[in-house]
């Protein structure tokens, strides 16, 4: 008698397909995730703009959504250490982690690099050679030079060293760096100047008549004064801290360079200056 073929049992299913995997999101949920972090995000942003203090619905109004929503954001970034509540007023602070972030990113803040993007807009918007230059212990030394595809010839490069009374790099570093050093470079350069140099300055106050005149504009403009033919406008680059830790050159030839301080040219450099600064940090203060 014929034996009945066994039937075969069905094959194993293998551990990774036995294995349930997690179903991706679906693309409305996952836009909702982006949108919660944004918003979470633009809360965190808005307490730092205010100052890293600020009362609940006070942030609410800066970013523009309801307090119950900032709440339950705030809520989450307590969680996280980016944000702290103070408990007797209730207000919100930056947290420890939000600090640490912070610390992080002022450690890495070079104020040479962070000008390079503002160089290369002027040079290709203006046409015109610039420079930053930072304060070094002989006076204003250039540390990234750009020219356009017609420069001017100017005997300045990479490391020369600027006058502190006659070109604008120098006079915005004297008029809005407020520290010693600088006044005495100022000093030892005045006593050393020809007659015809010194009679371009105030008489009586040629210094501070300086100061004076780079604050009043919050830029120093300069023609034919340090290279004949020559003019040129410096805006100052401030770090977090508010101190002017760069200065911001634009120079071209006299006959087809305006230097005026309200000037097309002096308003971009003004305005790439300003970048500049907010990369490193720096807020600008509130007018009362």
């Amino acid at each position: 008698m014929a034996s009945t073929p066994k039937k075969k049992a069905p094959a194993a299913k293998s551990k990774a397909a036995a294995t349930k995997q997690p179903a991706a999101p679906a693309p409305r949920e996952r836009r909702q995730r982006v949108q919660s972090a944004e918003t979470g995000m633009a809360v965190l942003k808005g307490l730092a703009r205010m100052g890293g203090n600020a009362g609940l619905s006070g942030l609410a109004a800066h970013v523009g959504e309801s307090p119950a929503k900032v709440h339950r954001y705030l809520a989450s970034l307590v969680q996280e250490g980016l944000v702290a509540q103070d408990v007797d007023s209730q207000r919100y602070r930056l947290g420890p982690e939000a600090i640490n972030i912070g610390l992080a990113a002022m450690r890495q803040s070079d104020p040479v690099r962070a000008a390079e993007p503002a160089l290369v807009r002027l040079r290709e918007g203006l046409e015109v050679t610039c420079f930053v230059a930072v304060m070094g212990n002989k006076g204003p030394t250039v540390m990234r030079f750009e020219e356009p595809g017609l420069p001017v010839t100017v005997n300045v490069r990479a490391g020369s060293v600027m006058s502190m009374l006659w070109s604008a790099t120098g006079r915005a570093f004297l008029g809005l760096l407020n520290e010693r050093s600088v006044r005495e470079l100022a000093e030892q350069e005045l006593a050393a100047a020809p007659r015809e140099m010194r009679a371009q300055l105030d008489a009586k106050q040629p210094i501070e008549a300086l100061r004076a005149e780079v604050r009043a504009l919050r830029c120093a403009v300069v023609r034919d004064t340090y290279l004949r033919g020559i003019s040129a406008v410096a805006a100052p680059v401030h770090d977090f801290t508010g101190r002017v830790c760069a200065v911001i050159t634009a120079l071209g030839a006299s006959g087809g360079f305006d230097p005026s301080a309200d000037g097309e040219i002096a308003t971009a450099v003004l305005r790439e200056a300003a970048a500049t600064s907010e990369v490193l940090g720096y807020l600008v203060p509130k007018e009362c």
